[in-house]
């Protein structure tokens, strides 16, 4: 459920026209409803009842500065791929110290600011990270806590390129293994074993692997328990989300209108499913979300350039590209794709939604159906919240998007546009070419 619906022919966030928005800050121009946010974030926190648990959200997914305060101010602890991502949090205002710090490739760089800022907790990913988590911790004088990442073998039919849960996958150490590993961590002098964790992958459309999950840790975590005192078992994040038809399920009609089998998966059936599971344990449940708290709170605001007809295709061709949003290029992902203005007196046009991109690959869509626009009106490509101003590029020399945060009838842009002379500030020419 969003905060994303017409009034009248208008698209509306919340109170704010964005229309409104598009033509004050320009475009391609990214939107974040604060409602959505605080909706989604207390429907997780209350999907579990009778659980002592804590809402960890993926800074990976959106690390606006507003929107990571945002969640600071509702309670949210973090979750960190990098100490980069930590740093937002403080420059936020936030608190790390019930946070967790994951990621395969800890730097001690990284491992001794964690430590300084007094984080909860490391996820470690391999044996080698605990030998450095251990050194760097004593030459602080500190025992630093940590949790194991164990890799469950489960496959979340998800993407192949957002799955994590595998052997095939990088990402923690088998659960065969684990027990060494954490004999091994008992060892070292400057760690304190705290927790277990695992993440099995993004985008999980059904609760099943959630529980196969489940069912395959919890007698580690009962012998972790029993030998170690572990306080906490962490089941990452992934719930998906509904991008096909991102609009119309915002509303309950939508909701109801679709078989019982073919729902998506929500915070309810997630926590109902998983609560009896979690419960036996006596931990504290620690969950990661980062999709599922913003994806769907966002939208991409874009112009129509041209719409050129061609032989047997058209191409509807807007001010953003794969660089402001590269998830249909990269994942082959779908976005639903709005007018700001809807009018139903005009055809339906049939076209490719493209950028300006020299890359054939700088689509969002391909034979979409949308009312027919023209030059200077502006669309909006839904369900843009998570993972698209985190990973836009530079490319083509194009600038970094600007950012807004809606609250109520409330909007204020809270990243500006990038500039020419922001892109190359730290670029010079050397004196040899001079």
């Amino acid at each position: 459920m969003h905060h994303f619906r017409y009034a009248g022919q208008n698209l509306h966030c919340e109170s704010v026209d964005l229309a409104e928005v598009a033509r004050l800050y320009g475009t391609p121009t990214y939107v974040y409803s604060a409602t959505t946010i605080a909706d989604n974030y207390t429907r997780l926190a209350g999907s579990l009842k009778g659980l002592d648990i804590r809402i960890c959200y993926a800074v990976k997914a959106n690390a606006n500065l507003a929107v990571l305060r945002h969640l600071g101010n509702m309670g949210s602890a973090f979750d960190f791929a990098s100490s980069g991502e930590m740093r937002r949090v403080l420059a936020a205002g936030a608190s790390v110290k019930e946070s967790v710090f994951a990621g395969v490739g800890k730097t001690e760089t990284e491992i001794r600011l964690a430590l300084e800022a007094g984080i909860f907790s490391f996820h470690v990913e391999s044996e080698g990270e605990l030998a450095r988590i251990n050194h760097v911790a004593g030459t602080l004088g500190l025992k630093a806590t940590i949790a194991i990442r164990v890799n469950p073998d489960v496959d979340a039919h998800t993407h192949a390129k957002i799955t994590t849960g595998t052997s095939a996958n990088k990402f923690g150490i088998p659960i065969k293994q684990a027990p060494a590993a954490y004999e091994a961590a008992s060892k070292y002098p400057n760690i304190r074993i705290r927790g277990i964790q695992s993440h099995i992958g993004s985008q999980v459309t059904e609760v099943g692997p959630f529980l196969e999950t489940l069912e395959k840790l919890a007698p580690l975590a009962m012998d972790l328990k029993e030998r170690y005192g572990i306080s906490y078992i962490s089941i990452g994040g992934g719930i998906g989300v509904v991008y096909r038809e991102a609009l119309a399920s915002g509303q309950a009609a939508w909701w109801d209108a679709q078989p019982e089998g073919k729902r998506p998966l929500t915070p309810e059936v997630y926590g109902a499913t998983l609560s009896p599971a979690l419960r036996k344990l006596g931990l504290k449940v620690l969950l990661e979300p980062g999709r599922s708290m913003v994806a769907n709170a966002g939208v991409l605001l874009s112009r129509v350039e041209y719409l050129k007809r061609g032989q047997g295709k058209n191409f509807l061709i807007l001010d953003a590209a794969m660089n402001d949003l590269v998830r249909p290029a990269m994942y082959d992902s779908f976005h639903e794709i709005v007018p700001l203005c809807r009018d139903t007196t005009r055809r339906a046009l049939v076209a490719d939604v493209v950028g300006p991109i020299c890359e054939t690959t700088d689509c969002f869509a391909r034979d979409r159906q949308i009312q027919e626009l023209g030059e200077g009106e502006y669309v909006a490509l839904m369900s843009a919240g998570a993972y698209g101003h985190v990973m836009a590029s530079r490319y083509n020399a194009r600038p970094i998007p600007a950012e807004v945060l809606v609250k109520g009838s409330a909007f204020e842009q809270v990243t500006a546009r990038e500039t020419f002379e922001q892109m190359t500030v730290n670029e010079k020419i050397p004196a040899f070419l001079k």
